[in-house]
């Protein structure tokens, strides 16, 4: 039971905390709750078969009759990518978004074939709203996409600031400027609580602006005489707006190639952030009737993702698109953390197939970051000036240095919190103070399946992964509690296949002794199965000093293996 006082405002994430991704932050007061953006974060390589991770809704759908609104800061799939996710879970009344978020939300919905009426309102940095006790007013910032904001909310316990994602650049692509007077003003009210982006926060300095990126992409259009092929994020349209216009300026045709690419242009072009002739786009297929000093290739797979675009041209795999020697490919992102292995894969196989590769250095300014820098949060901290600071959307190391940065602009140690998602802050009169904590998970998501896995799923497919499997099928008589036949067992993935023969035939031993000897008393369908667990794991680690998954058939005598396959897969069809 959560012990908060009716009057008390509660403060909490149910995800990005301690983590890059899957943005949920909850504002929530008596009979009120609001929840800022609902991201997923992308798996790590070991979270085998997960598509995405979201947050664990559990605490919403208890609490269902308080939700009033979800507001978006702006429209990266960190930060919005959950929704269709969310909407299956709960009933939002109202989603409050800037113009592009809304158009990239209704396209997603569209996308999930979320049949709800879903009522979305657009917002800008002068908006105004008010739900219940809560005054909520949006300001503009500046981030590596348009239309994002950051939030203002004042409550009855004192006021919240949520920066979202932003940086300070004071020559930015695109006519969106950090609104710093207003922020300002702000500041001046009297912030409680202030809720600002880590991502950065271990960068010193200011960020590279935007439009210095522009110098360095003509640079590179200039001097290459072949085919270039650029990767970058798909949802960085001012980048992307940056290659389509130096192309149209060298007079290159554009491929565009990957689905999120192309959706994110298609919409970019259609609200009037992404500006290019009609004469100037062309299909992959046509690539091959154009010279190569002629064209550029915009695609997604600047992460080194396995089934990104220019993962599958750099395996060879794409219909159209090959490698040929003169090609320069172009990185224009930073890796995320712990993508460098993949990125570094993909960069080797393109050298292999004869192309030349240019990535983010500190000779190639190919990418500025959308987020801020040392100097910037410091320089918000200090207009801001909060009573009580709470660093967001970042690993835990980014987190610490965030509050270390706080301090060092006049904010006491005690007031700064390094939370854990589920951790609450409780406002109460202007005070903050740490809350009990509300239980949350890792949601993993395998294709469209909003249950989730759970925890177990993804160990047993860790274990698969490092050790193999193994089948036991023992087929046995209920009415006399003997075994009909002896165990019968297969692996994958656990032996070489000369040593195979001799182990399993020695583990279908141990395991016949050993459920003889449990067959003497009464037996339940669960201790056979814990028995052949048993047996097997403690024979095989013995014996190979690994431990591969175990799973135990258990078939009636009348019952053939093959009939019970027969009959799993007549049911999978139906």
């Amino acid at each position: 039971m959560i012990n908060q006082s009716r009057s008390e405002t509660a403060v909490f994430a149910l995800g990005g905390l301690g983590e890059v991704g899957k943005n949920l932050y909850c504002i929530e007061h008596e009979e009120t709750l609001i929840l800022i953006d609902a991201g997923v974060m992308f798996p790590e390589n070991e979270l085998l078969g997960v598509d995405y991770v979201i947050p664990d809704f559990s605490y919403l759908i208890f609490n269902q009759y308080k939700i009033k609104a979800l507001l978006i800061t702006h429209g990266h799939e960190d930060h919005i990518g959950g929704i269709p996710f969310l909407l299956q879970k709960v009933n939002i009344p109202t989603i409050y978004a800037t113009k592009l978020a809304s158009a990239l939300i209704k396209n997603k919905l569209e996308e999930n074939h979320i049949r709800q009426k879903i009522n979305i309102v657009e917002v800008d940095g002068s908006t105004s709203v008010n739900i219940d006790k809560l005054k909520i007013d949006f300001f503009d910032t500046t981030h590596s996409i348009p239309d994002s904001v950051g939030i203002c909310i004042d409550t009855p316990n004192g006021k919240i600031v949520t920066s979202g994602d932003f940086k300070i650049d004071l020559t930015p692509v695109g006519n969106q400027h950090i609104d710093l007077q207003k922020i300002a003003k702000i500041g001046e009210s009297g912030v409680t609580l202030f809720m600002s982006d880590s991502t950065n926060a271990e960068a010193p300095g200011l960020s590279l602006s935007e439009s210095s990126v522009v110098k360095s992409i003509n640079d590179v259009f200039k001097n290459t005489e072949g085919r270039l092929l650029v990767a970058t994020f798909a949802s960085n349209i001012h980048r992307i707006q940056q290659l389509v216009e130096t192309a149209v300026k060298f007079k290159r045709k554009i491929c565009i190639i990957g689905r999120s690419m192309e959706k994110t242009i298609q919409i970019g072009r259609k609200y009037g952030y992404i500006s290019c002739p009609d004469s100037s786009i062309i299909q992959e297929e046509e690539v091959k009737f154009y010279p190569s000093n002629e064209l550029v290739i915009i695609c997604t797979g600047s992460q080194g993702e396995p089934l990104a675009a220019l993962s599958r041209i750099a395996n060879d795999t794409h219909k159209y698109i090959k490698i040929i020697p003169g090609d320069t490919v172009v990185f224009s992102s930073s890796a995320i953390p712990g993508n460098g292995a993949d990125i570094n894969k993909v960069v080797n196989k393109l050298y292999r197939q004869g192309a030349s590769v240019i990535t983010n250095s500190i000779l190639n300014n190919i990418h500025a970051s959308g987020h801020a820098n040392q100097e910037e949060l410091k320089y918000i901290l200090s207009i801001i000036k909060p009573k009580y600071f709470m660093p967001i959307h970042g690993e835990y190391r980014m987190l610490k240095i965030h509050t270390e940065l706080a301090q060092q602009v006049g904010i006491e140690k005690q007031n700064t919190f390094v939370l854990e998602n589920g951790d609450r802050l409780l406002l109460d009169n202007g005070t903050v103070r740490q809350g009990s904590r509300i239980d949350v998970e890792d949601i993993y998501v395998d294709g469209k399946d909003t249950t989730g896995l759970s925890a177990n799923v993804i160990r047993d497919r860790k274990i698969m992964s490092n050790n193999g499997v193994i089948i036991c099928t023992v087929n046995i008589d209920s009415h006399t509690n003997t075994l009909t036949t002896k165990p019968y067992i297969v692996s994958r993935g656990f032996t070489l296949l000369n040593d195979s023969y001799n182990i399993l035939e020695e583990a279908s031993n141990v395991v016949n002794n050993d459920l003889n000897e449990l067959f003497k008393g009464k037996v339940t369908f669960q201790s056979v199965k814990n028995t052949i667990k048993t047996s097997l794991s403690a024979f095989l680690y013995e014996k190979t000093h690994r431990s591969p998954l175990i799973i135990p058939v258990i078939l009636n005598k009348r019952e053939s293996l093959e009939e019970v396959i027969n009959y799993m897969t007549k049911e999978k069809k139906r």
